[in-house]
């Protein structure tokens, strides 16, 4: 998926929660990669305008994605590849390197609002993607996929841990001799959230950017226009019960911005912290004032 996955347990029950976590983020990594093209998605991806058979997996998280679209009015989007591929990231961010220059568009970048255009067949369990479309589902899968880990983790009864994919974390229980797990935020010196349960995951373009053409890009798309967001943030944290919320709408906050992004997570009911490129720090919802 891109990161680094990381787990936390106590000493004696680490390596088999390492083991648990590692083949669900294997299993997952395989079959919804858009980097692989030996991935089911890269199929499904490929059979745009056909129906296809997918698996219980893809079903599932293609049908969470979509439902996020429609509860974000299009603002989350999995139906971007086609414009984030145009715009340079076809490859894995290692490949592109921060900083690289990549080739300009091929042709002309189209606003988003293709989900709503997808159609599942629950019953024979098959999704048809517009022709023209493609799923993007590395977000969304990310988060989900963490909180399967822990799911998995508790069927193996090994329940206490936090597992984190590049800032997309969550817990259960609570560590050894202690009544919280403290969590340091990127780009809020000093600041840490005391986490007994739940989950945050944080949005940015701190790390996921490069230069097309000579054109600043990252990987946070606005729908409205098929491009890079643009505004002050660079990076949106939220706290939410699960990984996958928390992910949805961190990146949902993060592309309409502080405002509109504050409004979102009001109504919501999570609590959130933006961060500007000035180093400004607007706390939304029940996020704590202060350093803890």
């Amino acid at each position: 998926m891109g990161t680094m996955v990381e787990v936390f347990a106590p000493e004696d029950t680490l390596a088999p929660a390492l083991g648990v976590v590692q083949r669900v983020f294997r299993s997952w990594d395989e079959s919804l990669s858009r980097f692989r093209p030996e991935s089911e998605l890269s199929a499904l991806n490929r059979a745009a305008g056909r129906p296809f058979a997918a698996s219980e997996l893809l079903f599932f998280v293609t049908a969470r994605a979509l439902r996020w679209a429609q509860m974000t009015d299009g603002t989350f989007d999995p139906t971007l590849l086609r414009q984030i591929e145009l715009l340079g990231y076809r490859r894995t961010f290692a490949e592109i390197g921060t900083g690289g220059d990549v080739p300009p568009a091929s042709c002309g970048v189209a606003a988003g609002g293709g989900w709503r255009l997808v159609e599942l067949d629950p019953q024979r369990r098959r999704i048809t993607l517009p022709d023209g479309v493609g799923l993007d589902l590395g977000g969304i899968a990310k988060g989900m996929a963490v909180d399967a880990s822990l799911d998995a983790l508790v069927s193996a009864g090994l329940g206490c841990a936090l597992v984190n994919a590049g800032g997309d974390l969550a817990v259960r229980g609570l560590p050894p001799e202690g009544d919280s797990w403290p969590i340091g935020l990127e780009g809020v010196p000093g600041e840490v959230l005391l986490l007994r349960r739940g989950a945050l995951a944080t949005s940015g373009t701190r790390r996921r950017r490069w230069l097309q053409a000579g054109a600043k890009r990252h990987h946070l798309l606005d729908p409205a226009t098929g491009f890079p967001a643009e505004h002050e943030l660079t990076t949106v944290s939220v706290v939410a019960a699960s990984c996958e919320e928390a992910d949805v709408a961190a990146t949902t906050a993060f592309i309409r911005g502080p405002a509109r992004g504050a409004e979102l997570l009001a109504g919501l009911g999570f609590a959130g912290i933006f961060v500007t490129e000035a180093g400004d720090v607007t706390r939304a919802g029940s996020w704590p004032e202060g350093t803890e």
